[in-house]
């Protein structure tokens, strides 16, 4: 089977309304805490959360920026399980309202009610490094360039 392109794990992602995030607590633990995909955006390596500053995440994510996203398609209709993503990504934690403006949708405002303005908003930006997909028997890995985000 050909490896997949990362237009075609785009094409995946956009299916799938949340992912899950999973950082390195301070004990060395792993944490993990479903973020929003905003599945309407075409993925080119980075993805975007936006959370508060006083989580537990944005202080793991502080002490180590190695991060952990996973994803999966609806089970299909033949009762198959859908695809698996999973992106291996470095965090930054990013605090400009500018910046929040570009990344915004209307959605987000049932979590942050004053919009860009909302006291303590951080917005993580994740870039993948390298991403793993299970798709029934077809699985795979695309590696990731400097260049991404």
């Amino acid at each position: 089977m050909m490896a997949k392109s990362l237009e075609q794990i785009s094409d995946m992602m956009q299916q799938i309304d949340f992912c899950m995030l999973v950082s390195r607590a301070q004990d060395g633990s792993i944490a993990g805490r479903p973020m929003s995909n905003n599945q309407q955006v075409a993925y080119e390596g980075s993805s975007y959360y936006f959370t508060n500053d006083e989580t537990r995440m944005v202080d793991d994510i502080g002490r180590d920026a190695s991060i952990g996203l996973t994803y999966r398609t609806p089970t299909g209709p033949d009762g198959a399980p859908g695809t698996f993503i999973h992106v291996e990504a470095e965090a930054k934690l990013i605090r400009d309202k500018d910046v929040f403006r570009e990344h915004w949708v209307p959605d987000l405002e049932r979590w942050f009610s004053k919009g860009v303005d909302t006291p303590g908003l951080v917005l993580i930006e994740a870039r993948a490094k390298r991403i793993h997909y299970w798709a029934g028997e077809d699985e795979g890995e695309v590696k990731m360039t400097e260049q991404v985000g």
